[in-house]
């Protein structure tokens, strides 16, 4: 399963479930010293971005490769919603041809295939950016009980991308918890969140005994924010 349609699935519930996400897009605007009119929204989900944005914005575009994501996303004159994939060269080649004041990318980019990349692509839109970018901290004590290979980039990873392509931009880690009443409910929660990336590598047995073994009442998540 593509984690496109993982995100698709999940889309009713991802209001419900994206705590953390939602926490994520209420920092990231925090990062702007302007107010820019013309803005661009990388994985823009059902729109937590958009709808944190308290000033008046004359072009939100937002980008995002889940389809029922994008149906749910606010709809205005103002706001166009293009499906497309950051991962995709030719995405950057149409969004040449606009102008931004700013780009934002919250809690999307950690599912880029190659980072540099995208920052490469990113980097010739010509424009200041606000991104959030979950590293391989997230869920630690999870894929540690389980076993398992963190899904996602190091801190130290992204840190080194971040000095290449955006060397005047400031770098902000913020750990994150999450807490649940029971084991059960929290493998709910990555379920219904999308946040496993499709990854599923546990037999049934295999998760009882994780549920079983789990020592925390609470997931990790850790956060690289990048700004200027």
């Amino acid at each position: 399963m593509k984690i496109s349609t993982e995100f698709s699935k999940y889309a009713e519930h991802y209001g419900h479930y994206n705590v953390i996400q939602n926490q994520v897009a209420d920092k990231l605007p925090q990062y702007v010293t302007q107010e820019p009119k013309k803005i661009l929204d990388l994985g823009c989900g059902s729109g937590a971005l958009y709808k944190k944005i308290d000033w008046h914005v004359e072009h939100f575009v937002g980008v995002d490769f889940a389809p029922r994501m994008l149906e749910l996303h606010p709809k205005a004159e103002h706001i166009e919603c293009i499906y497309g994939n950051f991962n995709d060269a030719m995405l950057f080649e149409y969004l040449r041809t606009y102008s931004f004041e700013h780009i934002f990318s919250a809690s999307a980019l950690q599912w880029a295939d190659d980072l540099e990349k995208v920052f490469q692509n990113i980097v010739t839109l010509n424009a200041p950016v606000a991104l959030a970018i979950f590293t391989a901290n997230t869920f630690k004590t999870l894929n540690t009980t389980a076993g398992l290979k963190p899904l996602l980039r190091s801190r130290k990873d992204i840190k080194a991308l971040q000095k290449k392509y955006f060397p005047d931009a400031k770098l902000e880690v913020v750990a994150y918890k999450l807490e649940f009443a029971t084991v059960r409910d929290m493998f709910r929660y990555i379920k219904k969140s999308g946040v496993s990336g499709s990854r599923k590598l546990l037999s049934y047995k295999e998760t009882k005994q994780l549920m079983q073994n789990y020592p925390l009442n609470y997931l990790e998540f850790e956060v690289a924010f990048i700004a200027h």
